[in-house]
């Protein structure tokens, strides 16, 4: 029942994992019981592709640029069309969630957007951009309180991570006349 969550996609629409979950269901009971490969009864990109087209007919499947012929097998065919239909017809509360990095973190999303401000003004100070320093994702983890990573080792320390750490205690402040922004102490 977690096979879906072995599946990479890029979307976290409750509906779309919905029918990914119903998809991949069917797919590993469907390869199971054929004791066949999962990837021959429908690759990733295919059901990917499907839980997006969201087929409610056989014609409609037929349009699957992805989907191999093996899957167009009326079997198959209709566990797709069966799974696709369960997945849309799931109840909003028991629809898939997918945790994001952010939302795991207790982030403080106005500390994170300060952080922001003072990489920018960092690393336009150096001359170098801002992801070569810090990515979003250190960021954010900075703002839920974590200590180490990336950001706070090394050159990038000395550049960033040491006056992130003092905004974060309070110790400094960021201030902005005209299109500087500045570094105040507190």
């Amino acid at each position: 029942d977690e096979a879906w969550t072995r599946i990479k996609t890029r979307t976290t629409s409750g509906r779309f994992l919905a029918v990914v979950k119903a998809l991949a269901r069917f797919r590993e009971a469907y390869a199971q019981g054929q004791n066949v490969p999962r990837a021959r009864v429908m690759k990733d990109d295919a059901l990917l592709e499907l839980a997006s087209t969201r087929p409610t007919t056989v014609e409609e499947l037929g349009r699957s640029r992805l989907l191999m012929r093996e899957g167009r097998k009326p079997e198959i065919a209709d566990g797709i069309l069966a799974a696709v239909k369960a997945g849309l017809e799931m109840r909003a509360e028991d629809m898939p969630k997918v945790d994001t990095p952010r939302d795991q973190l207790q982030v403080n999303p106005a500390l994170a957007d300060l952080l922001r401000v003072l990489l920018k003004a960092k690393s336009e100070a150096l001359g170098v951009a801002p992801r070569l320093i810090a990515s979003s994702a250190d960021l954010d983890a900075i703002a839920a309180g974590e200590r180490d990573g990336p950001a706070l080792t090394g050159w990038r320390r000395e550049a960033f991570g040491d006056d992130a750490l003092r905004l974060c205690k309070g110790e400094i402040a960021l201030s902005a006349k005209g299109n500087e922004v500045r570094v105040v102490q507190l």
